[in-house]
């Protein structure tokens, strides 16, 4: 889980009607999240992520809001650098282990090509640049703030800009032949208007042949649609080779290089600059989160494809070439995302797109109106209400409450479930699914607590200096919450806020934990606003265990009744520079550790939804035979 400290990010995330901002994102996101955009950055969903809510707020950061991006690379200055840097490995909640040259330059070569051409190419000579230069770029990482230039970031950089002249000259040949051939009917504009140019995964293509790909099909489309693509082309061309110097391109591989240092020294952690930072939130576990302008997209070689989600009147196909007064022609995955949510503005403003359309012999510009209240409207269940199966047991009834994630505002949606459930006066008790919930919120996770355990201390937390927090629950009035029998169902992809519910029901041995061991996340992220004054950290700051001490923290927990389940190959234990388990001291009210047995059902029980459903409840029938 992630939780915001007293910054303007904590400020911005927590003031949705300024534009909120929050995202999933264990580390660098995957290949295919960035290049391929079939499933956005900001969209990556892992048991290793999740998102939860510290207290207070700086109110004057308010004032900054969230940046525009510029559609120019990402850069930082050397000093910029060891700033964040030496922030990160001073805050993490453990000394930080040695990064390996090797992988650090694999992930800078990632986060320095946004479109397959700069450096992870075959035929990119960058690449082996950053191979040469690992070491001496993580040693000027890792200096001293003062320690002087960055001179191997320097060489990379005269590399980069060879290279990037280069491919300039090959997309402007590129953009000749476009200009010469035109398409020739309106189906052949749209499908290279639509087109998807860019590798999903590993790149494999020349970055040559992309080059030359990219500038003829961009100059095929100035051809068909004339002086109104002029801007877009014009940006296509400078995104895919851009006109910098040696010391430009260094301040570029600087930034990919703190982009990639973050994550192999956390693997929860990650850095992004303001203007991109809402790759690193997570917007739908919010209580009331933004809307945007899709989905999920894809870029093509003149703008964005919207693929689902597009917000009237957008419509799913189109193809955005411009937000505000911003093309998006050539844009990176997470500036063309943050963008997405810019336009989510407040009551009674507005946002200028400009796009492609099928059949459109030119291009349209709308105007975005907000939504007038509260999220966009969906196609399934209010997202406050969460699934409640009434599944037979005995001589009554048991709920089942799914919940899929842990969103700030679980409490009152367990809540209302609650609500539901009491209708019926044959309830004989309350089973809540919490299987592959990757987590979220640690507010939401401790409020939805409070209805089975009210007003009890919960988790020790702890931090790098050895300073211990403990969590309480909310004292919920008796008629809100639920005190009879109780249980809670896992599997090894509950992770993190999810483990918390299940473990803190287990460790007062209020209900019975039934299914799997858990994933074993028991740590926590912070964001924070970095020391340079240019982006946003988030860090793994905290290590927490269960209410009686137990370890979370790659153990995870296991269940009082376990059943055979589908293994699942994704375990913290395996997570490469996880941080190790933490015990801590009991912190329960041992006058509240009460059990509340299961009645028995006498072998009535379902029919399920899900015959593993059935299972569980079975088994906890049995527990009562068996202590008789």
């Amino acid at each position: 889980m992630k939780t915001r400290v007293a910054s303007s990010v904590a400020c911005i995330a927590a003031g949705l009607a300024m534009l909120a901002v929050l995202s999933r994102d264990a580390g660098a996101p995957p290949v295919e999240a960035r290049r391929g955009l079939a499933r956005p950055v900001l969209r990556v969903v892992t048991p290793l992520d999740e998102e939860i809510d510290g207290d207070g707020c700086d109110p004057n950061a308010l004032d900054r809001g969230i940046a525009m991006p510029t559609g120019a690379p990402t850069s930082l200055g050397c000093e910029q650098a060891r700033a964040i840097v030496a922030q990160a490995r001073t805050t993490l909640a453990a000394p930080p282990l040695r990064v390996d040259p090797a992988k650090f330059s694999e992930a800078t070569s990632d986060w320095l090509d946004p479109h397959g051409l700069w450096s992870v190419a075959p035929d990119a000579p960058v690449g082996a640049s950053l191979r040469r230069e690992a070491a001496a770029l993580l040693a000027e990482l890792q200096a001293p703030v003062g320690s002087g230039p960055c001179a191997a970031a320097l060489r990379v950089g005269e590399e980069l800009s060879h290279w990037s002249r280069e491919l300039q000259g090959i997309f402007d040949e590129g953009f000749r032949h476009g200009l010469a051939s035109p398409p020739a009917t309106p189906t052949e504009a749209w499908e290279l208007i639509s087109a998807a140019p860019f590798e999903d995964g590993e790149v494999t293509r020349s970055a040559r042949d992309l080059a030359h790909e990219l500038g003829r099909g961009v100059g095929a489309l100035r051809a068909r649609f004339g002086d109104p693509l002029a801007r877009y082309a014009d940006a296509a061309r400078e995104r895919t080779a851009p006109s910098m110097s040696d010391d430009g391109w260094a301040r570029v591989v600087i930034a990919a290089a703190v982009r990639a240092y973050v994550p192999q020294l956390d693997a929860h952690g990650a850095w992004a600059p303001l203007e991109e930072e809402v790759s690193i939130y997570d917007l739908d576990l919010e209580a009331n989160p933004p809307a945007r302008l899709w989905q999920e997209m894809t870029r093509t070689a003149i703008g964005v494809r919207i693929d689902r989600g597009a917000l009237a009147p957008l419509v799913d196909g189109d193809v955005v070439l411009r937000i505000e007064d911003l093309p998006m022609s050539g844009m990176s995955v997470e500036q063309a995302e943050q963008l997405a949510v810019l336009a989510d503005l407040r009551p009674g403003t507005t946002a200028r797109v400009a796009l492609l359309r099928r059949d459109a012999a030119a291009p349209l510009e709308l105007t975005i109106t907000p939504p007038t209240a509260g999220p966009q409207p969906q196609p399934v269940a209010a997202p406050s209400e969460l699934p409640l199966d009434i599944v037979r047991y005995g001589d009554g009834h048991v709920a089942v409450i799914t919940i899929a994630d842990v969103p700030d505002d679980l409490g009152d949606r367990v809540a209302a479930a609650l609500a539901r459930a009491r209708t019926r006066p044959d309830t004989r008790g309350v089973m809540l699914d919490v299987r592959a919930n990757g987590g979220g919120s640690t507010d939401g996770a401790i409020a939805a607590l409070g209805l089975f355990l009210p007003g009890v201390p919960l988790f020790p937390m702890r931090r790098r200096d050895g300073g211990v927090e403990v969590e309480r629950s909310p004292d919920v009035p008796p008629g809100r919450g639920w005190s009879g029998p109780l249980a809670v169902l896992v599997d090894g992809d509950s992770a993190s806020a999810a483990e918390m519910i299940a473990g803190a029901i287990g460790s007062y041995r209020r209900g019975v934990v039934v299914g799997d061991r858990t994933y074993g996340k028991g740590c926590a992220q912070e964001y924070l606003d970095d020391d340079a004054h240019v982006g946003v950290l988030r860090l793994t700051t905290l290590l927490y265990a269960l209410p009686d001490g137990a370890p979370v923290q790659k153990v995870g927990i296991v269940p009082q009744v376990q059943l055979s389940l589908p293994a699942t190959n994704e375990r913290e234990a395996r997570v490469e520079r996880a941080l190790g388990p933490w015990r801590g001291p009991d912190v329960r009210d041992l006058h509240r550790v009460r059990e509340v047995p299961w009645p028995a059902h006498a072998g009535r029980v379902g029919p399920c939804r899900d015959e593993t459903v059935c299972r569980a409840l079975r088994s906890l029938g049995a527990i009562r035979a068996a202590a008789r």
